[in-house]
């Protein structure tokens, strides 16, 4: 049985403290902050738990402290269609607003989790009640959707073994030092999801993996990469994006 632990309410300032430091939230007030916590519920969750299934009704949204989350939807044959895989400072949920109170995609803890689980309530009453955020909150859910065209893009352009090197590049912990220097990288979960995140059935995308270190050099060992220099990986991964590395569109870490 899946295991959730929620923390002791003393926690509540750690809270706020995380709240602010997410984009969506960073100009909040504190006595903003104070409402959205309202009820507020910082759960440990363990991998495989599901927050909430598609169609349910909604009446929490989340944002991830740390840890991985799955967001996708079941086709009729019971298949799962991943729409992302979600870390550190991303808010999930809070879009059932605008999509009649019900969860418009399913979301299951993937690695083991902390999660900040907040009341809709309440944000639906700061949206009202303040332009700045209801403006933020629309310019957040704009990044998206512009990371999600950036995606179908890639899909159209890149071959498998750029899309894996495109993905390896976005787990650069910081995009804008990693040149000329060796980096060793672990992949955040499983490969078969890595797979499915990136549109790919597993066999392909062992294949495609093979092909990318043949051509930049990469060294695989397990879930661990060991990059002497990620030039070639840039050169290999970048030629068929209208982007330049690093990317604006993806972001880093906290989009792949």
């Amino acid at each position: 049985m899946q295991q959730v632990k929620a923390i002791d309410n003393h926690t509540s300032s750690n809270s706020g403290d995380f709240l602010k430091s997410v984009q969506l939230f960073g100009e909040c007030t504190d006595k903003e902050v104070d409402l959205l916590l309202e009820g507020h519920i910082l759960e440990r969750c363990t991998k495989g738990k599901m927050l909430f299934v598609s169609g349910d009704n909604a009446e929490r949204y989340y944002v991830i402290k740390n840890g991985w989350v799955k967001i996708f939807r079941e086709t009729l044959d019971g298949a799962q269609a991943i729409i992302d895989i979600l870390t550190e400072g991303h808010t999930f949920g809070e879009t059932s607003i605008f999509e009649e109170n019900t969860y418009p995609y399913s979301a299951e803890v993937v690695e083991p989790s902390e999660i900040l689980s907040l009341s809709l309530r309440k944000l639906r009453y700061l949206i009202e009640n303040n332009p700045k955020f209801a403006l933020s909150m629309l310019s957040s859910m704009a990044r998206y959707r512009r990371q999600q065209d950036t995606e179908i893009e890639h899909r159209s352009l890149q071959n498998a073994p750029q899309r894996i090197g495109c993905f390896i590049l976005r787990l650069m912990p910081n995009q804008n030092e990693a040149k000329g220097r060796p980096i060793t990288i672990h992949l955040p979960y499983d490969k078969t999801l890595i797979a499915s995140r990136l549109g790919m059935q597993p066999e392909t995308f062992s294949r495609a993996l093979s092909k990318l270190k043949d051509a930049t050099g990469i060294n695989i060992k397990g879930s661990t990469l060991e990059i002497q220099s990620i030039d070639p990986l840039i050169d290999f991964s970048c030629s068929a994006c209208t982007s330049e590395f690093p990317c604006k569109d993806l972001g880093c870490k906290s989009c792949v």
